[in-house]
């Protein structure tokens, strides 16, 4: 039995509240949101996005399938799906049983290469899921 997708209503193809959101996170730590978000809208033609629970949310039609988010000190790019992405370079963190995320702080260096494929993998898989059924 598959588990049934996490879905959203009013996913846009550009969402405003986003760019209001990019404005309230200014300095590097969102620049850096916005360099990864930036990514993830680049995902594809079918690439929507909304703010959800206070977050910019990149979604393949209205199923999501990643995220930004700034902290203090980090910022989390992070997946709806992330527990069955590959993740090589191991940079994946948390426990839950469906997401995971990437924290990136300005001091480390970022495994660019790496996060990027994470963010495609993540949006094929998620198109993957919804057009076969």
């Amino acid at each position: 039995m598959k588990a049934e997708l996490l879905r959203f209503d009013n996913t846009l193809e550009h969402d405003p509240a986003i760019d209001a959101w990019f404005a309230a996170h200014p300095g590097e730590l969102g620049n850096l949101a916005r360099h990864w978000f930036e990514v993830m809208r680049n995902s594809g033609d079918e690439v929507r996005e909304i703010l959800h629970d206070g977050c910019p949310v990149a979604c393949f039609g209205d199923v999501p399938f990643a995220y930004v988010n700034v902290f203090t000190a980090h910022v989390n790019v992070g997946f709806f799906q992330g527990s069955s992405l590959p993740d090589p370079a191991h940079q994946l963190q948390g426990a839950g049983k469906r997401m995971r995320h990437v924290k990136l702080r300005l001091e480390t260096a970022t495994d660019a290469a790496s996060l990027t494929q994470l963010i495609k993998t993540a949006y094929s898989s998620i198109k993957a899921q919804v057009e076969n059924g």
